[in-house]
């Protein structure tokens, strides 16, 4: 960020209102930092400069009036590209939607704009929001700005890559598995996945309907407050939408956290939370600091994150398979192969298993309001440091402990919790209970007050522009595949109605040993449970 400009949004409102800041001068800075920058690590799909501009004078304009919106006024934010825009191509970083451009604005959008936001462009995602990095799609992933030759994290890679590397102040993304959070996790950021229906969704490509949430990432916790202040609400439009309490997430930052009770969780299951030294350290730092500002500590075990994620995949890409199953069965060659990889499966899969998915994460939901009955909060690592970016890093399944919290719904939070030795960032994670979004974002920005991490800043030469990085398949023939899943698989997709390409068949192949496995642990008998629709603590 140029020196003179201010990189986070709750700083330059604060300039913007006094108008010591013009929201022209603060555009045109960071226009010309993305056209320096962003080729270095690729978070733009599309830049709407002309349009910002406009947005900018007509902003500078209001507000000299005496017209100020409040704090978003005048402040570039970009979207993550599955977000619609009304005259401005929307492509979900697909081939398939690559000439799509939509007549009218996702509802959140209209909200950033009624709030005076100015729109910088439309950042780079996994295809669709599901899957990846992949190399074999019509843009590039998006880069890390701290080491552009590692990974950003995903789906919503260039949000966080884009406000990392100072080209943003604000920016939307999704989260359905950990979209928002494993992001800003990597790129030293704050994000937030709310509360399920908390934020509409309609006019946002759906990945998976029954666990899309639509948030915001930004440099900091009260950032977040302000974006999620802006585009929170009930919406009709969203069948999933809800009414929720009515939660003032600014005026519920803190600096201490005098009896609040925070449950860390270092193991799921048998399995210890974290994997990464360097992360468990930071982690542990973390907690100290919450109980120096007063907060009552005590640990807390989940189940294992295999039964999240089994509940996860078949619900995820079903719903997944049935959204895009028109043009799975009209072009599947115009999808990328990781994409491929993870939703192909879903031919093998029964309703019944469906619906047991949804069974199984109706108790999931009973068992975490047990959790919460002795905790405002939870705390688990979030993830870091970023590996370096590579076609592999897309190998599947892989279970991680942002999972959990979007198959129960609850809203969640990372932050960042300090630095690798090779100065990579890394984060914890903070749960709360459904429609306490704002308490754990004041949580979280007690913390962030108390340390200095959130201040730390990536810089981005213009030159280091790393080398492209070719496509490689994790399967492309049916070679030594078992002769019977080769038939399962055959069948399968003949009753979906695929009619796949041979690489496309021999990933659906190689992927269905693991769909199996899953297949057997869902199955197995369990005590009756409505699936739930709705997710809340009642009762």
């Amino acid at each position: 960020m140029t020196a003179s400009l201010p990189d986070t949004i709750a700083a330059a409102s604060r300039l913007i209102e006094a108008r010591k800041l013009s929201p022209v001068e603060l555009v045109e800075g960071l226009l010309a930092r993305v056209a320096a920058i962003d080729p270095v690590i690729n978070a733009f799909l599309t830049v709407t400069g002309g349009e910002a501009i406009r947005q900018a004078r007509r902003a500078e304009a209001e507000i000299s009036k005496g017209a100020y919106r409040g704090a978003l006024h005048g402040i570039p934010f970009g979207l993550k590209d599955i977000y619609e825009t009304a005259g401005i191509r929307t492509t979900g970083h697909s081939k398939v939607y690559a000439n799509h451009v939509p007549t009218v604005n996702a509802a959140t959008v209209d909200k950033l704009f009624d709030a005076g936001g100015v729109l910088m462009g439309k950042l780079a995602t996994h295809e669709l929001a599901h899957g990846g990095p992949s190399f074999d799609l019509p843009w590039p992933p998006a880069r890390n700005p701290w080491n552009p030759e590692h990974f950003s994290g995903g789906s919503s890679s260039g949000s966080a890559a884009a406000l990392a590397a100072g080209l943003v102040l604000g920016a939307l993304g999704s989260d359905t598995g950990g979209s928002i959070r494993t992001p800003a996790s990597l790129c030293g950021l704050a994000g937030i996945k709310p509360t399920f229906g908390l934020v509409s969704r309609h006019g946002v490509l759906p990945n998976c309907f029954s666990l899309d949430h639509c948030g915001p990432l930004a440099r900091t916790a009260e950032d977040c407050a302000i974006l999620l202040e802006a585009i929170a609400g009930y919406d009709p439009r969203d069948l999933s939408s809800t009414t929720g309490p009515n939660q003032d997430f600014r005026r519920a930052l803190r600096t201490d956290l005098r009896d609040v009770r925070v449950g860390v969780v270092r193991h799921f299951g048998k399995d210890p939370s974290v994997d990464n030294e360097e992360l468990g350290r930071a982690t542990d730092e973390a907690v100290k600091v919450l109980q120096r500002l007063g907060a009552r500590v005590h640990h807390v075990d989940l189940r294992s994150l295999r039964d999240y994620m089994d509940v996860w995949i078949l619900i995820e890409e079903p719903e997944t398979f049935a959204i895009q199953r028109q043009v799975l069965t009209e072009r599947p060659q115009d999808f990328g192969s990781t994409f491929l990889e993870r939703t192909l499966i879903a031919c093998l899969f029964q309703g019944a298993d469906y619906v047991s998915a949804h069974q199984e994460r109706t108790r999931m939901v009973a068992e975490m309001k047990t959790v919460f009955a002795d905790c405002d909060v939870l705390i688990t690592a979030g993830a870091g440091p970023a590996p370096k970016l590579d076609p592999i890093l897309a190998k599947w399944p892989s279970p991680h402990r942002f999972m959990p919290f979007s198959v129960t719904g609850n809203p969640a939070v990372v932050v960042c919790s300090g630095f690798s030795k090779t100065g990579l960032p890394l984060s914890m994670q903070l749960i709360g209970r459904p429609f306490e979004d704002a308490n754990v974002l004041g949580v979280a920005h007690a913390y962030e007050q108390a340390t200095d991490w959130s201040r730390r800043r990536a810089v981005v030469s213009p030159d280091s522009r790393p080398a492209a990085i070719a496509h490689r398949a994790s399967a492309t023939t049916i070679s030594g595949v078992d002769p019977e899943i080769v038939d399962l698989c055959t069948r399968a997709a003949k009753n979906a109605g695929l009619n796949l390409p041979d690489a496309a068949f021999a990933l659906l192949c190689h992927q269905a040993p693991n769909a199996l496995e899953i297949l057997g642990r869902i199955r197995s008998p369990r005590k009756f449970a409505e699936p739930a629709s709705v997710f809340r603590f009642s009762g």
